[in-house]
């Protein structure tokens, strides 16, 4: 029902826009959100827009990723500009509501619909 896209190899440095497609469903009233995986770590919060626009950052990403929404066309995007190695990941997307409190947490248990993965890969 999410259905990621837009990963790839990039260099450190470059930028990347990753998409997140709901199928069947809206996205409106929903909290989303991005994960990512490393190999060999914690699965971790990167960024998150509430159903009413308010926005929250991981703190290894906050200024250089900008998440947002288009609500008509039942996407969320990751803008990922001055990338690093260290972003080197599994991206998900991932919805929680609808319409539950708008403040978007950082915490994957408290979002109930997950996305296929998109593989992101910066070479330094």
């Amino acid at each position: 029902q999410l259905q990621a896209s837009g990963g790839g190899l990039v260099q450190a440095g470059g930028s990347l826009r990753l998409s997140c497609a709901a199928s069947g469903r809206t996205i409106s009233g929903y909290n989303m959100a991005w994960f990512r995986q490393a190999p060999g770590k914690e699965r971790e919060f990167v960024a998150g827009i509430g159903w009413n626009r308010s926005t929250r950052y991981g703190d290894s990403v906050r200024g250089r990723f900008t998440i947002s929404r288009d609500s008509d066309k039942k996407t969320v995007y990751l803008q990922m500009n001055n990338l690093e190695s260290e972003d080197t990941a599994a991206y998900t997307c991932a919805a929680n509501g609808p319409y539950t409190q708008p403040s978007v947490s950082r915490h994957d248990y408290s979002y109930t619909i997950w996305g296929q993965r998109t593989l992101v890969t910066v070479s330094s």
